[in-house]
């Protein structure tokens, strides 16, 4: 059992200061992930990778499901509370009050920039879309998670859901394929009405 799996069995058991010992054992790796996914975002985000490390800790150990029962168990905890946070931030982003439907504009650029909006509506099409994605198949929208939110590889996933490589190479192509297709189709059901 690694140091991680021990504390946080020791978590689980109602100790106190379990919770104090598992954030610098946890930190690094956690703020990597996020760096990893920050990267991939559009430029001129507001939220850091710093501040997406803490919020998602912070859900993690005073949310109410704190039942890991492993290390890979807790970082696709971690994963999908990253999820919810770009999630929430692109839907606040989306609101009339934050500037949702207007596109900034710099004025030195000849061409204007793919809006903020249009961003944050690909961020939310794609976090409903995992929604139903996860009831039909649960493994693979972890992998999905794993993979876009917390920023992990594809063998790193794989450990973590505990399937060999090829299987989630495999897992990966097909749920990339799904969740284009159910998004394309809500859009074209949109863009319908």
């Amino acid at each position: 059992m690694t140091d991680v799996t021990r504390i946080l069995n020791a978590i689980e058991q109602g100790d106190a200061r379990a919770t104090e010992k598992l954030l610098p054992l946890v930190y690094e790796e956690l703020r990597l992930l996020a760096a990893r996914k920050m990267a991939q975002e559009q430029p001129g985000q507001t939220l850091q990778a710093t501040a997406l490390v803490h919020e998602a800790y912070i859900r993690l150990v005073e949310g109410a499901d704190q039942n890991w029962n492993s290390r890979g168990h807790f970082f696709k905890a971690a994963a999908e509370a990253m999820r919810r946070i770009l999630v929430e931030n692109a839907r606040r982003k989306g609101r009339i009050k934050h500037g949702g439907g207007f596109q900034r504009v710099e004025l030195s650029e000849s061409a204007p920039a793919e809006s903020d909006g249009h961003i944050a509506y690909e961020l939310i099409a794609l976090d409903e879309a995992l929604d139903r994605f996860a009831q039909k198949d649960k493994l693979k929208a972890d992998l999905v998670k794993l993979r876009y939110f917390a920023g992990l590889t594809i063998p790193q996933a794989a450990q973590i859901l505990n399937i060999s490589h090829a299987t989630a190479e495999r897992h990966w192509i097909y749920a990339r394929c799904w969740l284009r297709a159910e998004i394309d189709r809500q859009r074209n059901i949109f863009n319908s009405k």
